[in-house]
């Protein structure tokens, strides 16, 4: 794996010196292997990555079967790294995953990597992808995987067994169950493993509240201004920053790692801000200009079929999104419709919320050829929609609070 960037042989040594390493031993050849925004299929030789920047960085695979043609879920896991840092994998044979080895074992290896006794086994990262991945990442630090990620650190569709059960509700759900239910997984693993999911803030879709009017209710789920300050309040200690980070871990999880909890987390983080009516134009305005430049990077990105690895794309694997994740029948949509407008049309509006919002409207459009002069009304009445506001009955309780 080329890095892409010409370099003098001192300069390439300075990185590889001051870079982070990757050793991961014993992988089987045919491998899917990816870290960050790079895929590829694992050669005889590999040994792993070098170079690596510091910081989070998130590391996935697929086990192949001896001929290279079938393979199991992706299992992917964060790490951070320092300066000069090295990090050991080994492959476990039974499991068919990349497990730690003893402090002893790693404090060897890592001084015959400084010995550049792995040299020529490494693939170098490719440092011009790096600035995308940073526009990803931007808001993840330790601190967010340490909170988010599940125990033991790997995350699977492998170990979502209870989320598979429940009814997809779109084409790409729909995709990623059946990625499930025809691994070797689903009957075996996924039984005692499925507790090891992420630590995902809760995200209710409907708000719910005793002791109010029926109007008072549905005010609240027309405009989510509220849901959204309780959630910052309570979970981030009013840190709105970690809350971009949760959208952003959750984001490459699914995307990368074919999580399905990641997607339903990223959907209902999306569809929290979308439906708030008051926090941006008032109380919220930076916060919804960071988090229009987050998914706008996202979407970019995920949408880039030109720039998919030959390799990977030969197996199948799906490492960036088509058309059938998110089609006009779903939130995305019916969402951006409402949220547009309520930018682009008010009379005061921060500046960098209305460049984001111009930059993703035009970005939506161009990806999916979407209409949003479309009678919304015609659109729900055409799909139904989940994400549509609602009445809810002023018994139930899931309260927000005041």
């Amino acid at each position: 794996m080329a890095s892409g960037l010409q370099m003098d042989q001192e300069t390439a040594l300075e990185l590889v010196k001051k870079g982070a390493t990757l050793l991961l031993l014993d992988v089987p050849q045919f491998t899917i292997f990816g870290i960050d925004t790079q895929m590829f299929s694992v050669g005889p030789l590999f040994k792993g990555i070098k170079m690596i920047p510091p910081g989070p960085h998130f590391v996935y695979y697929r086990p192949a079967n001896k001929e290279g043609n079938e393979f199991s879920p992706t299992v992917g896991f964060f790490i951070t790294t320092s300066y000069s840092e090295v990090v050991v994998r080994r492959w476990n044979c039974q499991e068919e995953c990349l497990v730690k080895i003893s402090e002893d074992e790693e404090c060897s290896y890592a001084e015959a990597v400084k010995r550049f006794e792995f040299d020529g086994q490494l693939g170098p990262y490719a440092l011009d992808h790096f600035g995308e991945w940073k526009r990803l990442s931007s808001y993840i630090t330790n601190s967010t995987i340490e909170r988010l990620e599940p125990t033991g650190g790997d995350i699977t569709i492998a170990y979502e067994s209870e989320l598979a059960d429940e009814v997809p509700k779109t084409a790409m759900e729909i995709q990623l169950v059946e990625q499930f239910r025809s691994s070797k997984f689903s009957s075996s693993t996924s039984d005692k493993l499925h507790k090891q999911t992420c630590y995902y803030t809760l995200i209710p879709q409907i708000v719910k509240h005793k002791n109010i009017s029926r109007e008072e209710l549905t005010a609240l789920n027309l405009d989510k201004t509220q849901l959204l300050e309780t959630i910052l309040l309570k979970d981030f200690k009013g840190a709105e920053d970690l809350l971009l980070a949760e959208l952003q871990f959750a984001f490459v999880a699914f995307m990368m790692g074919q999580s399905l909890q990641a997607f339903f987390q990223w959907k209902a983080l999306v569809s929290l801000f979308l439906s708030c009516t008051e926090a941006p134009l008032q109380t919220r305005s930076r916060l919804f200009s960071k988090f229009i430049e987050v998914i706008y990077w996202q979407l970019k990105h995920g949408f880039q079929k030109q720039r998919r690895n030959s390799a990977a794309e030969d197996k199948k694997i799906l490492a960036f999104l088509d058309d059938a994740w998110f089609s006009k029948d779903t939130f995305l949509y019916r969402l951006c419709k409402d949220f547009f407008p309520l930018v682009l049309q008010a009379p005061v509006i921060d500046g960098d919320l209305l460049t984001w919002t111009r930059k993703l409207k035009t970005l939506l459009e161009h990806i999916f050829g979407w209409d949003f002069e479309d009678s919304a009304l015609d659109v729900m009445r055409e799909y139904g929609d989940e994400f549509s506001p609602v009445v809810v009955p002023p018994d139930e309780a899931m309260p927000v609070e005041d």
